[in-house]
């Protein structure tokens, strides 16, 4: 799938994303939908064994973040006015796939959805949000260069 266009070529010198252990694997323009993997690391997990549940939300924000993005070529990002979620299975340390879409987009309000998934395709977690589009913020623009 060709993203050129569709997603920032500079994705991965955002420090979530390197945190996160993001990578952009497709958009879906028929469907808003942006794809992402992520390699959860040790250092996320809790003594359960599975990730803590603020940082299920940064994956489940991550994905309908960057499909609001890419669903505006780039020029976008959503600013959460909330986040809702639900912690479905313990998500433990390895592959994580992400799904994140764009439910609809106005000109004030941006609405999400999002789901990550085992590699075998179990529901783990799911979220919704509702956002207001914003321009993309480039290291340059914030200066954190």
């Amino acid at each position: 799938m060709d993203t050129a266009g569709v997603f920032p070529e500079d994705h991965h010198t955002s420090p979530h994303s390197a945190l996160l252990g993001s990578e952009f694997v497709g958009w879906d323009e028929a469907t808003q939908t942006a794809t992402m993997r992520f390699t959860v690391r040790k250092e996320m997990t809790t003594w359960r064994g599975g990730v803590q549940g603020g940082l299920v939300a940064g994956y489940l924000d991550d994905v309908m973040g960057y499909a609001y993005v890419a669903a505006t070529g780039g020029e976008m990002a959503p600013l959460n006015l909330d986040l809702t979620m639900s912690l479905i299975r313990l998500i433990p340390e390895g592959p994580l796939i992400g799904k994140g879409r764009v439910v609809k987009a106005g000109r004030k309000v941006v609405f999400l959805e999002a789901e990550l998934l085992s590699e075998d395709g179990k529901l783990m977690a799911r979220a919704t949000s509702t956002a207001i589009p914003t321009p993309r913020p480039s290291p340059e623009s914030t200066g954190m260069v």
